[in-house]
């Protein structure tokens, strides 16, 4: 499968919101504004690449560089899948920064209202992450087209002590936001970061069992998400073989996507998990009496 890779800041400074003009547009296409981007050499941390970039394009050192979100689109592309991921940081610079563009990528730059980026002229990629930050509410195009419109899977696992006992949630939402199904399981005794994974990997076959060919996941566990969107690789061999499930059933699908989301913004999956358990200990203790 191809991969594609963005590594894109929100340079936010009091409601605006810094962009860049490409110096020409790629093919045929009249140049636009976009977020600022780099691309990441190899043996740099994705943060690094953004740093880099930011100063040989603006000539600006970023105070601050916090990670965002992290987020595939995975689609067909003929008879091929591409994935295209986006890291995105929110950056801080300093109030007296004086922004250069070199003139070899960029051509000018502007600071946008927040509130204007829904109608500003921005390429197809910027306007995509800003979409999915909730930044704007343009139409979905391109390669989130196939997901936009698609069922959601909220996922969670956890476990009460590390290991302790461990369960997992998941609560799917139709395209038209009726609830296809929810459901938790026990899984015993087990660590945070496996009921993570297993929750994700139930979720994945209730899908699979549903008929749905395009997804949306979403997590509140920033290692999973990270992990399956390949910023970050898996060390642990216990979670490998999960790991390795999870990335089988998401190639059943046509096209989905992986995303991270407070804990407070999965609350479905997350009561799923403390019913289960809940439940668990309520039949120990009966048991004990």
């Amino acid at each position: 499968m191809q991969q594609r890779i963005r590594v894109v800041g929100i340079v936010d400074k009091g409601g605006e919101v810094l962009v860049f003009k490409r110096a020409t547009g790629r093919s045929l296409e009249i140049p636009k504004y976009e977020l600022p981007t780099a691309k990441v050499l190899f043996g740099e941390q994705p943060e690094e690449a953004f740093g880099r970039g930011f100063w040989e394009y603006a000539g600006v050192r970023a105070e601050e560089i916090v990670l965002k979100d992290v987020v595939t689109f995975t689609y067909l592309e003929g008879s091929s899948q591409v994935g295209n991921l986006y890291i995105i940081y929110g950056v801080k610079i300093r109030e007296d920064s004086r922004i250069e563009v070199s003139g070899e990528r960029y051509s000018a730059y502007k600071w946008v209202k927040s509130t204007e980026l829904a109608g500003f002229d921005l390429n197809e990629a910027s306007s995509n992450v800003l979409r999915i930050l909730g930044q704007v509410a343009k139409p979905a195009t391109g390669e989130l087209r196939a997901v936009a419109n698609s069922a959601i899977v909220y996922v969670d696992g956890g476990s009460r002590g590390n290991p302790g006992p461990a369960g997992i949630g998941y609560y799917i939402v139709g395209a038209d936001g009726s609830v296809l199904r929810q459901g938790g399981e026990f899984i015993g005794y087990n660590n945070s970061r496996m009921a993570e994974y297993f929750a994700v990997k139930e979720g994945l076959e209730q899908a699979i069992e549903l008929g749905l060919k395009q997804v949306r996941i979403i997590s509140d566990s920033l290692m999973v998400v990270n992990q399956l969107n390949g910023v970050y690789k898996v060390k642990n061999r216990d979670l490998m073989l999960v790991y390795d499930d999870v990335r089988k059933l998401l190639g059943e699908f046509e096209a989905w996507d992986v995303r991270h989301v407070l804990r407070s913004e999965n609350t479905y999956a997350d009561h799923e998990v403390n019913r289960v358990i809940d439940e668990w200990a309520r039949r120990t203790d009966a048991a004990k009496a």
